[in-house]
C-alpha cells in the first residue's frame, strides 16, 4: 500500500468516526430534550428536601455536560493531529508552500478585535 493510499485511507477512517460521533450526538440530543421536558413538567422547587440539594443536582448534570465535551475535544484534538500529520506529509513531498494551506492548520489564531 503506498504513502498516499495509507493518508487517505486515515482521513475515510476519520471521516466515518466524524460521522458516528455526529449520530451519537444527535441521539443525545433527542435523549436529553426528552430530560428536559419531563424535569420542566415534573420536578418543581417543593421536590427538593433544602436548598443546596436544589442546586446540587443541576450542578451534577452540568458536571456531566462538560465531561462529555472535554471528551468530544480531546477526539477532535486527536483528529486534527492526523489532519496535520497528512498535510505536513503532502507539504514536504511538494517542496513548496504556494500549494499548500499558507499556514493556516499551523499557526495561531488571533480571535481578539484588533480595531478596538
Amino acid at each position: 500500500m503506498s504513502r498516499e493510499q495509507s493518508f487517505m485511507n486515515v482521513l475515510d477512517a476519520a471521516a466515518k468516526v466524524q460521522w458516528n460521533v455526529a449520530m451519537i450526538l444527535e441521539a443525545k440530543a433527542v435523549e436529553v430534550e426528552k430530560a428536559r421536558n419531563w424535569i420542566m413538567n415534573h420536578v418543581h422547587g417543593g421536590s427538593f428536601e433544602s436548598h443546596e440539594k436544589m442546586l446540587s443536582e443541576p450542578l451534577d448534570i452540568h458536571e456531566q455536560l462538560v465531561e462529555v465535551i472535554d471528551g468530544l475535544t480531546k477526539l477532535q484534538s486527536g483528529f486534527n493531529s492526523n489532519l496535520k500529520a497528512v498535510l505536513t506529509s503532502d507539504e514536504d513531498e511538494s517542496g513548496s508552500d504556494d500549494g499548500g494551506f499558507d499556514g493556516l492548520f499551523s499557526g495561531s489564531f488571533d480571535l481578539e478585535d484588533t480595531e478596538k
